[in-house]
């Protein structure tokens, strides 16, 4: 694995349908499907960030609903860009619901938009999404530190 060159604060979040399907992006930077995520901006509380990269990648409002937990293991949290930057994230995952907003693919970051049943999420996803969908499908009441 390679040695991280620099830390960043990161959201993720999961957002289910009324079957149970959840919501991926496949990311114009890696090609990859992923949960809608991304980084925290200087000013930003972890919820701001959350809302307005889903806001930004998806066009949809959201509400979160459930603090999935916090991920900080290097093993799974250091990411490779195609470019060779190396970062790792602390990343900070949620659970929301669709308030209003239309599904588009309008952000230069998203190819594509789907919902997935847990039994036929896309070969090429993320490695580091598989933890925090399996997390968000538990019915444990706290949150995961991971």
């Amino acid at each position: 694995m390679k040695k991280a060159e620099k830390i960043h604060p990161g959201i993720a979040v999961i957002i289910f349908d009324e079957q149970k399907r959840v919501l991926l992006q496949k990311r114009a930077d890696v090609g990859l499907w992923g949960i809608p995520s991304g980084h925290v901006e200087p000013g930003e509380t972890v919820e701001e960030a959350a809302i307005r990269e889903v806001s930004e990648e998806t066009g949809l409002n959201i509400r979160i609903t459930k603090l999935i937990g916090v991920y900080s293991d290097p093993n799974s949290q250091i990411f490779t860009y195609p470019d060779g930057r190396v970062i790792h994230f602390i990343t900070t995952c949620f659970q929301a619901e669709i308030i209003d907003g239309v599904m588009t693919c309008d952000s230069p970051e998203t190819v594509d938009l789907r919902f997935f049943s847990r039994e036929n999420l896309p070969s090429n996803l993320l490695p580091m999404h598989p933890r925090w969908l399996d997390d968000a499908l538990t019915n444990k009441e706290g949150a995961f530190i991971r």
